[in-house]
């Protein structure tokens, strides 16, 4: 327990929201400890100025956004400023919803949310249902793949959860997985998120057909060497993504500057096909609040 909170105090204090308030977001933590104790029921958060976030005990994603405003600072400030409302975001791997939430309650934007583990889907819906985002989300309790088929998945690792390996003696849950092909035959997509723990490869085996019609605009994908467990390595996707026309970057929401990188990153990594037009989006977009800063 005491390396949870040492882990936790440490991620707090070295987010980039925290900045001059680290004490602040300290106390948020301390207070929503307490209050998990005090009260086991879950707590309805002001997300920005604009959206709201349920969350309950365990979700460790989640509360990372309570602690310090935007728990992946980076890549959601990205899509903060990049996406317009009458764009398309694609969720591929929603756990709760945070990323889908920011996309279609605070930018309005119409989103196609994917999550395979039916518990944490159920917390999806909570939150699309308290943000009054029924209209503009499509919400599927299944998993994203190469093909159409019947995998097994863990459940009950909270953002963790993942298509089980050939190594894994774990419990385990069956789930239907679809492509992005099958979902998306015509759409343009303003920006994909991939979040699906190592299996990102077969997300985009299933996604050729998007990719090679130049339907996609923005990337934001996790690349962690978690791949290794099914025999994929980062380093195709990213030499994939490149054939595809794409180039990775870094985002910084202070400053809304893009700035090129040799590779990717060690977690999640922004990729852009035309950078230009996404640089003058991300300046000219709107400003939103979060953690007290207006951004």
């Amino acid at each position: 327990m005491l390396k949870s909170i040492f882990k936790t105090t440490k991620y707090i204090l070295n987010h980039p929201l925290s900045g001059r308030r680290k004490w602040r977001s300290i106390l948020r933590y301390v207070k929503y400890q307490v209050n998990k104790i005090l009260n086991p029921y879950p707590i309805v958060y002001s997300f920005t100025n604009k959206a709201k976030l349920v969350i309950e005990p365990g979700m460790t994603g989640a509360t990372g956004n309570l602690y310090c405003g935007l728990h992946e600072f980076e890549e959601m400030g990205f899509l903060l400023h990049f996406l317009k409302p009458n764009d398309l975001f694609v969720d591929v791997g929603a756990n709760v919803g945070t990323y889908t939430i920011l996309a279609s309650s605070h930018i309005g934007c119409n989103t196609i949310t994917f999550e395979p583990i039916s518990a944490t889907y159920k917390r999806l819906l909570n939150n699309i249902a308290i943000n009054h985002i029924e209209s503009k989300v499509s919400a599927y309790n299944i998993g994203v793949g190469a093909e159409r088929k019947i995998l097994k998945f863990t459940d009950g690792l909270d953002t963790v959860n993942h298509v089980i390996g050939e190594k894994e003696n774990i419990k385990s849950v069956e789930v239907d997985v679809n492509t992005l092909d099958s979902f998306l035959p015509e759409h343009q997509v303003a920006l994909l998120k991939i979040d699906v723990e190592g299996y990102e490869t077969e997300v985009l085996k299933g996604a050729e057909n998007l990719f090679a019609e130049g339907r996609v605009k923005a990337v934001i994908i996790e690349l962690n060497g978690s791949g290794r467990m099914y025999g994929f390595e980062d380093e195709d996707i990213h030499k994939k993504l490149l054939k595809y026309g794409f180039k990775p970057f870094r985002y910084n929401p202070f400053t809304r500057e893009l700035s090129a990188i040799p590779s990717f990153g060690q977690a999640n990594t922004i990729y852009l096909k035309e950078w230009r037009d996404a640089e003058a989006i991300v300046r000219n977009a709107h400003s939103f609040t979060v953690a007290g800063e207006v951004i």
